[in-house]
Order: structure tokens, then C-alpha cells, then sequence
């Protein structure tokens, strides 16, 4: 356990891509099964010791220290594991035989939920402050050390010399500690393979367009929709419907799974039909009503049927398309999708544009609730895991923007644990009443973040916990995609991608947007 808590601990203090790299594939080279096993499974998300609760972990330190003394801790310090690795007494701190990774996710994994909290506790008390954050980090799930699953699996590639992409291929099909995959990068074994599982497969993605303006001779222009990107795949009698992060959601969109029932892997866009839009696409608001549900109802199902509209194939049947120029693949998924249920899945449509600056007519003129944006695909592209410079850009619709007032604000997490730098922000009713439409953290500079923290303390009304009200008096100038209904909120709308655009110290707060000019936003 001593040695993948030094692990993170050096990664949380490393920047570089390439040291973080090295510092992990030294510690895969150096570390036996399984322990190996296990610390990438914390590291890349896969691992999930059911019977150790955030919960639980809260109950214990307040078992042990004050619990307002724990919470003002937390506050400062901006992370929960942190905070208790600091707190815990450690009553034995450092006694017995030391505890190695597959020791604490053995025993954790054995265990039920009412036996758990003793032995988590029995843990702590033999380690120290960074064993215990290590646990507390590979309990929760929630490293947050800077380091991508990509990453992880990068720097496994690179310390035993085989290609990531052969990795990521296979990862889904194999449950961790990974016996098989470190027999084969060390020569024991065979390379898995993923033939007739339903497995994951990476994602090609897409670099931003910014200013570059490309010929549309050479790429093909479709619209990019505001769902959620999935995969869908159907091997050996099974169908996976997976996220982008590689993430099982087939049990959140039943309806679209039992739909997928020919052999094959498709790459597409995961929407729900509208009430209103005569069956076509609605806002990502109306697909956010099913995300994240383990149980659907008959009723959910019926008021948001979900769609897929296909963007590329990756198999047909037991085919491999990967290798295939864009343009070949369009035409395998145009014929595949004919023999699909039409009212769960469509080919998402080019854009008929004859050069670049008509497209950017068309793309200036889409506010549909929902277009996200234009996607460019190079025509003569194979499909690449990852982010592949000159084959794929996304060039998202100009944002809409409000001038707001800042009402409130709250510390953040991690390197900005010390600032206030979360903000809650409202805009003006036709009585005068300021109603919060949007909660905002990102978008800011280094030092635009210390001036609004300095107006935070200095503007300071009342306290709520670890909120605090500030006078109504700064405007913040906010991006966003798009704004919705929405019954949840008080002010009765919903922003999408909300981000700091300006501060507008220019502006009083008077003359910020009212209400009613957001809602005619709404698409």
C-alpha cells in the first residue's frame, strides 16, 4: 500500500505528461500481481468496492474527531480524503504487517455493508496520513490526481512496449486485476482478445476547429447534436449500449437496446424524441430526464423515447471497418442502417454546402434546440481511437451570452480549494426580484479568479454553511449553449455549458438582463 501511496501522492505533484508516464509505468514494472491490477483499476475508474459509502467513510471521522471541526477542515481543504487521512487519531499508526492493495480490496470486497465500516476502520488505524489517503482515494473513486484512464493505460503501454490502441481494444473484456493482460506484456501468454464479447471500443474524437478553415473537398460537414455520444454493440446474442466513457448504460435505455439486434458496432448520438418537435430531436434538457436511471418506467419510456442517430460503423458483423476511408464507412452505414427500426435509429445528414463559407452561413443560422454545432471529417480518414490531429474537428455554434449578478458563492475542490470560485448567478424579474438562473466555475484566468474571490470576502452578506450571499452588485458576463425550461428552478430555466465570459465591472447591477430576455433564448 506504501508504494501506491507514494505513486499518487508524486503524481498529484507532477504537471508533466511525460513524468506522470514514466512515474507510473516504473510502478507497474516494479509492482507484483495483483497489486498492479488493482492500482490501475483505481487509476483508470474501474474499481468500485460497493460496500464503502462516502457515508460510511463521514461517519467514521465523526466517530473519531468533532464533527464541526471535521466539516470546517473539509471546507478548507477542499477534499474529503485529505481531510480524514489528516484527522484520523491512527491509534496504531503504522502496526503490524503492512498492508498491501490487494489486502485492503480482498478484504473490502468480502465483506458485507455492515461489516465493512469496522474493518475500513481497522485499516486506517494501521496506516499513515498517505496510506490512508491512498485508501480513502481507491475507496471513493474519486482520485482526482490528474491522470486520465487514457493516460493509465498509456503509460502500461509504454513500460512494456506494446501499443495503447491494443490495449484499449481489449481493456472492456477483461475484469481487473488484469491477470491476462500483464501475462501477455510480459511474454507469459497470449494477447486477449475481445471476439464474441460485447466490449467497449475508444471513441475516435475531434479537436476544436477554432480558426483553422479547411476545403470541403476533402471534408465531409454534418451536424454535431446535443445528446450524449454512445456506442452501440451487438456480439454473440448480447447488445452493450456504452458511454463515452466506456461507461454500461444499457439498463438506462432499454428501448434502445432491444432495437439493436444485428451483429455489428455503431458510433452515434443518443437523443429522445420531443412532444413538440412532431417526433424530431429535443434538447438535451428532455434527455437528462432519463440519464443515470437504473429503473425505467413504462411512463419515462413513453414521454422520452430514445433515438440514436448513427454517425459511423465500426463493425459489420464480425468485419472490422476501422481501417476503411470515412467515405467507405458512410456508405457501409447507409446500407447497414436500412435494415434498422426507424423509429430508433437514423443517419445523421450531411450538410450540403458548396465551400466554407457557405457552411459557415448554415452553421450561423442553426439555433435548433437540438445542434450543438458542425462536425468536419476528413473523407479519407480511417477511425482512430483518440484525438488524431487533421482527421476530425468540432466546431460548436457561437454561444449565447447574459449579463448576471453574482448572488452567491462557494469554495471549489482541489488546487482552487482555497478560493471561492463556484458562483451562483441571477438575473431580474419584471417586479425587481433577483432569481438565480445558473451556477458557473469555469472560464476565468488565474487572476480574474483572485479578484472574485477578494469580492467574495470583502462583499460578504450571510453564511450558509459553506456558502456565502454577496452583495448584489457585480455582473458577470456568462456563456452558454443553450437555456431550457426547466420546473426544477425557481426562475423556470435551465442554462446548458454555463461559463464565465467577462466580469462587467463596468456595468451596474441594475442593467443586468431581465428573466424575460433569457426566455426568449429558449429554442
Amino acid at each position: 500500500m506504501h508504494a501506491f501511496a507514494q505513486l499518487l501522492d508524486s503524481l498529484i505533484y507532477t504537471r508533466s505528461r511525460n513524468a506522470k508516464l514514466k512515474l507510473i509505468g516504473d510502478y507497474l514494472r516494479a509492482t507484483p500481481d495483483p497489486d498492479r491490477g488493482w492500482a490501475m483499476a483505481a487509476l483508470t475508474g474501474d474499481l468500485d468496492l460497493k460496500a464503502v459509502k462516502p457515508a460510511v467513510i463521514r461517519a467514521l471521522i465523526e466517530e473519531r474527531v468533532d464533527p464541526v471541526l471535521f466539516r470546517m477542515s473539509r471546507d478548507y481543504v477542499g477534499d474529503t480524503a485529505e481531510t480524514i487521512a489528516l484527522l484520523w487519531p491512527g491509534a496504531d499508526d503504522g502496526a503490524g504487517e503492512p498492508l498491501s492493495v490487494s489486502n485492503v480490496v480482498d478484504t473490502l470486497n468480502s465483506l458485507s455493508r455492515s461489516d465493512a465500516p469496522a474493518a475500513l476502520a481497522a485499516m486506517l488505524d494501521r496506516m499513515d496520513a498517505e496510506e490512508r489517503f491512498a485508501l480513502l482515494k481507491m475507496a471513493t473513486g474519486a482520485l482526482r490526481i490528474g491522470v486520465s484512464a487514457r493516460l493509465a493505460k498509456t503509460a502500461l503501454a509504454n513500460a512494456f512496449g506494446v501499443e495503447v490502441d491494443a490495449v484499449e481494444e481489449v481493456w472492456h473484456a477483461i475484469r481487473p486485476p488484469y491477470a491476462e493482460l500483464f501475462d501477455w506484456v510480459e511474454g507469459r501468454g497470449e494477447q486477449p482478445t475481445a471476439a464474441d464479447v460485447p466490449v467497449f471500443r475508444p471513441f475516435m474524437l475531434a479537436h476544436p476547429l477554432e480558426e483553422l478553415r479547411v476545403d470541403l473537398k476533402d471534408y465531409a460537414a454534418e451536424w454535431k447534436w446535443d445528446g450524449i455520444r454512445v456506442q452501440l454493440v451487438h456480439v454473440g446474442g448480447e447488445t452493450r449500449l456504452y458511454s463515452r466513457a466506456g461507461d454500461d448504460i444499457t439498463g438506462s435505455f432499454p428501448d434502445v437496446a432491444s432495437a439493436f439486434a444485428t451483429p455489428g458496432v455503431l458510433d452515434g448520438e443518443l437523443m429522445v424524441k420531443g412532444e413538440f418537435q412532431g417526433g424530431e430531436a429535443a434538447s438535451f434538457n428532455a434527455l437528462q430526464q432519463r440519464l443515470g436511471r437504473k429503473v425505467v418506467s413504462g411512463k419515462m419510456l413513453a414521454d422520452y423515447p430514445a433515438f440514436v442517430r448513427l454517425y459511423d460503423i465500426l463493425f459489420d458483423g464480425a468485419e472490422d471497418l476501422r481501417p476503411l476511408t470515412w467515405t467507405e464507412r458512410r456508405k457501409r452505414l447507409e446500407a447497414f442502417a436500412r435494415h434498422l427500426d426507424p423509429d430508433r435509429f437514423d443517419v445523421s445528414a450531411l450538410i450540403d454546402a458548396a465551400d466554407f463559407d457557405a457552411l459557415e452561413e448554415v452553421r450561423a443560422g442553426a439555433r435548433d434546440a437540438a445542434i450543438e454545432g458542425v462536425m468536419l471529417k476528413r473523407r479519407d480518414s480511417d477511425y482512430v481511437a483518440g484525438r488524431r490531429t487533421g482527421l476530425w474537428y468540432k466546431w460548436k455554434r457561437d454561444p449565447l451570452t447574459a449579463d448576471c449578478v453574482m448572488m452567491y458563492a462557494q469554495r471549489g475542490s482541489g488546487r482552487r480549494s482555497s478560493y471561492y470560485s463556484d458562483y451562483t448567478f441571477g438575473c431580474w424579474t419584471e417586479d425587481g426580484e433577483l432569481l438565480p438562473v445558473g451556477k458557473a466555475y469555469s472560464g476565468i484566468t488565474d487572476d480574474e479568479l483572485k479578484m472574485l474571490d477578494s469580492f467574495v470576502r470583502n462583499h460578504t452578506l450571510n453564511r450558509f454553511g459553506p456558502v456565502r450571499e454577496v452583495e448584489k452588485t457585480l455582473v458577470l458576463e456568462v456563456a452558454f449553449d443553450s437555456i431550457h425550461e426547466s420546473k426544477r428552478h425557481k426562475s423556470g430555466v435551465a442554462m446548458r455549458f454555463p461559463r464565465i465570459h467577462r466580469i462587467r465591472t463596468d456595468k451596474p447591477a441594475a442593467e443586468a438582463d431581465r428573466l424575460d430576455t433569457l426566455k426568449r433564448m429558449i429554442t
